[in-house]
């Protein structure tokens, strides 16, 4: 094969790889924990990518797990900038963000009763200078909707989280099977807290962390737990699908309010 051949056909592997990885050519950011970021193509999540969080049971409609899971990733892009979230009703809990690493003073919200006009607001955040993420939750996602979300990431190189919340369980059957274009599906779901102390079945947050699907990945599972309100995380010894060694650890450090 001739130098020019090898040349176009590098090339045009290097456009599937792309095309396979949807947000790839801005980079990604590291989730700070290993054993995740190897499920991830190129070492971490993609920056100019939609990526979507959702709850199991319960939480499916209080959206309380997906929240704390997205302020976890979002405490860390917060640094760079101002964070959108777009929600239907002003409940978030300012110290439980803080508490999960994300200073709520880096918090732009925006109060919106349709889905369709959260996922406006989510695109018009995606176009704005000085946004290091966006965030919205919504009911509703389909495949319009996500693939304009998805393309405005890519072109903006800036992440966009979409945050599964239903009214009912069965509103969430009727919507979560429907496909969109995220880049990555994520389901936290809530286990029982290890006992501390002399005070059975206290302890802290234990968390079980699915990585449903991923472009150009591999889904597989972890146990998460929060070590303390500080925010810093561990993942268990013992997981779902594979052992951890011992030194394979993150945390997120929390940052204090008005820092």
């Amino acid at each position: 094969m001739s130098p020019a051949k090898r040349t176009l056909l590098s090339s045009l592997r290097e456009r599937v790889r792309q095309i396979e990885r949807p947000g790839s050519a801005h980079g990604v950011f590291s989730l700070g924990f290993a054993a995740i970021d190897r499920a991830l193509p190129g070492g971490g999540l993609a920056r100019g990518a939609l990526h979507e969080i959702l709850g199991t049971g319960s939480d499916e409609e209080d959206g309380a797990l997906a929240a704390a899971f997205a302020a976890l990733i979002l405490g860390r892009l917060a640094e760079g900038g101002s964070v959108l979230w777009c929600l239907a009703s002003a409940d978030l809990y300012g110290p439980g963000l803080a508490a999960a690493g994300l200073d709520p003073s880096r918090l732009l919200l925006v109060e919106a009763r349709r889905d369709d006009l959260v996922l406006w607001a989510m695109e018009e955040g995606l176009r704005t200078r000085g946004i290091a993420a966006v965030a919205g939750e919504v009911k509703r996602l389909d495949l319009l909707g996500s693939r304009r979300l998805q393309l405005a990431a890519e072109r903006s190189g800036i992440p966009a989280f979409a945050l599964r919340r239903w009214k009912s369980a069965d509103e969430a059957a009727r919507w979560r099977a429907v496909p969109n274009a995220a880049a990555t599906r994520w389901r936290v779901g809530a286990l029982s807290s290890r006992s501390e102390g002399n005070e059975p079945g206290v302890g802290h947050p234990h968390w079980r962390v699915e990585l449903l699907r991923c472009r150009g990945g591999v889904p597989a599972c972890w146990e998460v737990e929060i070590e303390d309100g500080a925010g810093f995380v561990s993942v268990a010894q013992r997981l779902a699908n594979r052992p951890l060694a011992k030194e394979e650890g993150f945390s997120l450090a929390r940052r204090s309010a008005g820092s």
